[in-house]
């Protein structure tokens, strides 16, 4: 994937300028950073200058997510899933969006049903990872 050019010196200050992106050091500053990524995703239509700025952001929180939340290398997907919910203090119920109902939470948490294809691919948007940590 190509990255797109900045046509508009001015609009990406201007961004920059807002948005204000530098090193991540705190569970807050990740936070603000992840909102304004979230922003930016939202968009249909994305300006080149966006474009750079969410690729900056994404850079960005990788960064801090991978050095906070370091994963046992045995780790399978449910325990991947878990440790994302402790990391992020969410509950069950706090993954209906990608699981649409409760009782499929539980019966992934508990082991008795796999992720399916389109929980990865939704948990991956969630959390910004890649779905390779799933598989």
């Amino acid at each position: 994937m190509r990255a797109a050019e900045i046509t508009n010196r001015e609009e990406y200050a201007h961004l920059l300028g807002e948005a204000l992106p530098h090193v991540i050091h705190t569970e807050a500053e990740n936070d603000r950073c992840t909102a304004l990524l979230e922003g930016l995703l939202r968009r249909k239509q994305r300006t080149a200058e966006e474009k750079r700025l969410a690729e900056l952001l994404t850079l960005l929180i990788e960064e801090y997510e991978q050095q906070r939340y370091v994963l046992p290398r045995t780790a399978g997907p449910v325990d991947v899933l878990r440790h994302l919910m402790d990391a992020n203090g969410l509950r069950q119920v706090d993954l209906l969006t990608v699981f649409v109902t409760a009782s499929i939470v539980s019966e992934v948490l508990s082991g008795k049903r796999e992720l399916s294809k389109a929980h990865i691919a939704r948990l991956s948007e969630r959390f910004h990872l890649s779905p390779a940590l799933f598989f």
